[in-house]
């Protein structure tokens, strides 16, 4: 079949909206109509070349939501007509890492996953008798897509597309990173670093469980009054510090945060982070991926005395279990996403999203087929 999809052709150039080739699924496999597609920043990341697993040309996207048209052999759980999310962190609940219940990192289709193909190693999508390939398993930039059954939560049909495709990753990431990954109690002193799309759900998540205080890390003073709208208790522009940034925080949540959340990926803020962590228990999360090849460091002191560095993919969450709760969640009214989502584009004007990220004129734009 046919379909309308966005393709990176190389890095560092717009995306190439086209009509590609896509053929049909395979057993396991699902096709999918992507009703909306949020764009996040690691989309341009990859787009960017900065992605060491970056692959070229590809079907970007990762933040969608759709309806099922199709069913391969053997998929069981799923049939034509439900309403999903795509997860490019799978559940395959078979696996040694899901039989753990230590984390949410399925591997049963991590290695051909990274490699931009389906689980039997090709790809669904063409272009005349070329290639392209797929991107983190599902490929949401375009207006079909084809999945492996494990890598799609059911949904409640009532869930609007435009709004519940950002719990495909910004959202459930920054709850998921307060709730699995920190296990924030009560009363918590937190400090998040970066006010964008992920981090504005982390400071609403640390809302939900009630902490004390949240401090709130931004150059961008835009972002001020949106992040107090959901949760935020002070503002700091690092730019209006004078001195070091880390001391000022260190004095500010008196003595050191019990929490700090990294939502940007940059390592030198990720190593301000941890070390305006509370010593003897103060826990640090990385959620932003910086660049290829860049490191993280600190003085083994931090450590030593006691700061926990901790890392989280997805903020912990289990796709098919976890996905069509936090759904719930939504349409209950105990989240907000409308506020989050300041822009609503058609797909022609997908590469305007990526501009006003650049920009840093939206928090979250989404794209509707």
């Amino acid at each position: 079949m046919k379909t309308r999809a966005a393709v990176a052709r190389e890095a560092g150039k717009p995306l190439s909206l086209e009509t590609i080739d896509l053929d049909g699924p395979r057993e396991g496999e699902v096709l999918v109509e992507i009703k909306a597609t949020g764009i996040c920043h690691t989309d341009e990341f990859t787009l960017s070349g900065g992605d060491p697993e970056g692959l070229f040309p590809s079907v970007l996207g990762h933040e969608g939501a759709g309806v099922v048209v199709e069913v391969g052999r053997n998929v069981t759980s799923l049939k034509k007509g439900d309403h999903v999310i795509p997860l490019y962190t799978p559940e395959c609940r078979q696996c040694e890492y899901c039989l753990s219940r230590k984390t949410n990192l399925c591997v049963a289709i991590r290695a051909t996953q990274g490699r931009g193909v389906m689980p039997d190693g090709t790809s669904r999508f063409s272009s005349g008798k070329d290639t392209v390939f797929h991107y983190m398993g599902t490929s949401t930039f375009s207006n079909f897509t084809v999945l492996p059954e494990i890598a799609l939560a059911k949904i409640r049909e009532d869930a609007p597309f435009d709004k519940v495709c950002y719990i495909g990753c910004g959202v459930t990431t920054g709850l998921g990173a307060v709730m699995n990954t920190a296990k924030v109690e009560a009363g918590a002193r937190c400090v998040v670093f970066g006010l964008g799309g992920i981090g504005l759900n982390v400071i609403q998540g640390l809302r939900m469980v009630g902490a004390e205080m949240i401090v709130g890390v931004d150059i961008n003073p835009r972002r001020k009054e949106m992040a107090e709208k959901f949760g935020m208790t002070h503002f700091v522009n690092p730019e209006e510090v004078e001195g070091d940034l880390v001391p000022y925080l260190v004095d500010l949540t008196k003595g050191g945060a019990d929490y700090t959340f990294e939502c940007i990926g940059n390592t030198k803020i990720m190593r301000q982070a941890l070390e305006c962590a509370h010593r003897g228990w103060g826990k640090s999360v990385i959620i932003g991926v910086a660049g290829s090849g860049q490191e993280i460091s600190t003085r083994p002191f931090q450590l030593v005395t006691g700061r926990t560095w901790m890392g989280t993919a997805f903020g912990g969450a289990r796709g098919r279990t976890d996905v069509p709760r936090i759904v719930d969640w939504y349409m209950d009214g105990k989240i907000n996403i409308d506020s989050l989502i300041t822009h609503v584009l058609p797909f022609k004007d997908i590469n305007e999203g990526f501009d006003l990220m650049r920009r840093g004129e939206s928090i979250r734009s989404v794209v509707v087929f």
